[in-house]
């Protein structure tokens, strides 16, 4: 099993921008753990921004914005840690640790914050645990010897992408602009959908898994 195998088909890798940092933290000998640290802290500290806009008087949009930037620094830190890692020559199993648990904690700060924020802790919790369920099915599925399944319909980028599209409409739309429907608010009905996409995701890598194994 080739480890390209293994690798999240990712366009930014290819592009020029991303190449030169990368580059640039490869000179410094810059730890692909440590960026992948920071990245889960980004995740955290966005959780906690998209939760305290359920509480502060002022101030929301700023805080609605910022998660949404943080959110993306945690998929810039997701991309750069592998190449930094590759281009280092020091990928290892260790580092896959640091690979997937981060990113477990990450997507649930993330989910959870935002459930806060849309009035419903539960639902950031389900969208958490769905999402765990598609690194889960994909993790299985490397550890029986098949290759490792990234196909969405939501997948990490997906999911990050709708948080993303979500805390920038709440930050910066006017309040008349802002969406609700059956009693829930936007955050609330965009974890509904990543939850139930997340479960078909899962679904979909389970036997797109077992097809291979069969092969």
């Amino acid at each position: 099993m080739t480890p390209e195998l293994h690798r999240r088909p990712i366009a930014a890798r290819n592009l020029a921008v991303t190449g030169a940092v990368a580059g640039w933290l490869i000179h410094r000998s810059t730890s692909p753990d440590a960026i992948s640290a920071a990245g889960m802290l980004a995740a955290i500290v966005a959780g906690c921004a998209f939760a305290a806009t359920a509480w502060v008087e002022t101030g929301a949009g700023a805080l609605w914005v910022a998660g949404a930037v943080l959110v993306q620094l945690r998929l810039l830190a997701n991309l750069l840690d592998g190449m930094v890692a590759v281009g280092r020559d020091i990928a290892s199993p260790r580092g896959e640790l640091w690979n997937e648990v981060p990113d477990r904690v990450s997507d649930t700060a993330v989910l959870v914050g935002l459930g806060v924020a849309g009035g419903s802790w539960a639902l950031g919790l389900a969208a958490a645990l769905a999402a765990m369920a598609t690194a889960y099915v994909r993790a299985v599925g490397k550890a029986a010897g098949g290759p490792s399944d990234f196909r969405g319909p939501m997948a990490k980028q997906q999911r990050m992408a709708i948080a993303t599209l979500v805390a920038l409409w709440c930050g910066l739309a006017p309040a008349s602009w802002q969406v609700s429907w059956i009693g829930l608010s936007l955050p609330a009905l965009a974890l509904v959908v990543i939850t139930a996409l997340s479960i078909v995701t899962a679904g979909r890598r389970l036997a797109g898994i077992a097809r291979a194994l069969a092969r």
